[in-house]
């Protein structure tokens, strides 16, 4: 547990009162250099190097982090006289002191170690409660952002990206709605295209007046399916649209330009026809 390692100690700094006299530059110019000693390519033998490592990065980051390190050493601080309480007492003051606290627990006085006992774990608690924190921020910068995905879809469709990097664009949906009446949340959304197969991602990215969505679908054949769909609500409707169409053969370019246009112009002659049949169906209900 990160609460009961000290994290001193790992970095090779002095513990206790010392150590929380360090001040931030001592503290990473201990990391760096424990941190070029127990890089795993320098122990290519040690089947601990990894763990060890990333241990090592973990108190650091504790310790950099300024009010983890003020629980931290708070909390090393109460553990210290609680020792030092143990160790002061012997066998007569011991007793001595049991009696009296027994005789404060009849009067309903506090009890100082039990006091002692609950400020440890209060402290624990809130150490553990930022160790999370610390540990939730790396992860989330690690994990590529929404907006990255947009804008590598972007450079794509103008020729400016690299094709083909690291995504399959015929397996993606590009799906647009008016900011208008009740919006779509990237669950909405993955709800929706189930029905033409399974939904892998979607990304959502919109803007005051309109709404953008990347919708990844598992294969082209629900590509196919749901390419030129018109869906959502009646009074927020989606349109969709592949982000890659397939390469047309020479036979069928023009009809497939013809097409494109015509998805284009889906939000008008397209949806009304779409909105008269929904209305006949409920007519008939």
């Amino acid at each position: 547990m990160d609460v009961d390692v000290d994290h001193y100690k790992v970095l090779g700094l002095p513990s206790g009162e010392e150590g929380a006299k360090l001040s931030e530059k001592e503290i990473s110019k201990a990391y760096k250099f424990k941190a070029l000693e127990l890089h795993p390519d320098k122990r290519p033998d040690d089947p601990d190097a990894h763990a060890n490592f990333q241990k090592l990065k973990s108190s650091y980051e504790i310790l950099k982090d300024e009010k983890a390190r003020k629980l931290y050493d708070d909390l090393l601080k109460i553990k210290r006289e609680k020792e030092q309480r143990l160790v002061q007492q012997d066998g007569r003051k011991r007793k001595m002191r049991s009696d009296l606290e027994e005789r404060e627990r009849a009067a309903f006085a506090p009890d100082p170690t039990v006091k002692a006992q609950q400020e440890e774990e209060r402290i624990a608690r809130q150490l553990k409660e930022e160790i999370a924190r610390i540990k939730c921020a790396h992860r989330s910068k690690g994990a590529p952002a929404a907006s990255a995905l947009f804008k590598e879809t972007k450079q794509s469709e103008t020729g400016a990206g690299v094709a083909g990097a690291g995504l399959d664009k015929e397996k993606m949906l590009k799906v647009s709605w008016e900011k208008v009446g009740e919006d779509y949340t990237a669950e909405r959304l993955k709800k929706i295209f189930s029905q033409f197969g399974q939904v892998e991602d979607v990304v959502i990215k919109s803007s005051k007046k309109k709404g953008s969505a990347l919708v990844v679908m598992s294969t082209k054949d629900a590509i196919v399916a749901a390419a030129g769909s018109v869906c959502g609500s009646l009074s927020n409707p989606l349109l969709v649209l592949p982000l890659q169409p397939a390469v047309a053969t020479e036979f069928t370019s023009a009809q497939s330009r013809e097409e494109t246009d015509g998805l284009n112009n889906l939000v008008g002659a397209g949806y009304q026809a779409y909105e008269d049949t929904v209305l006949q169906k409920l007519q008939m209900v």
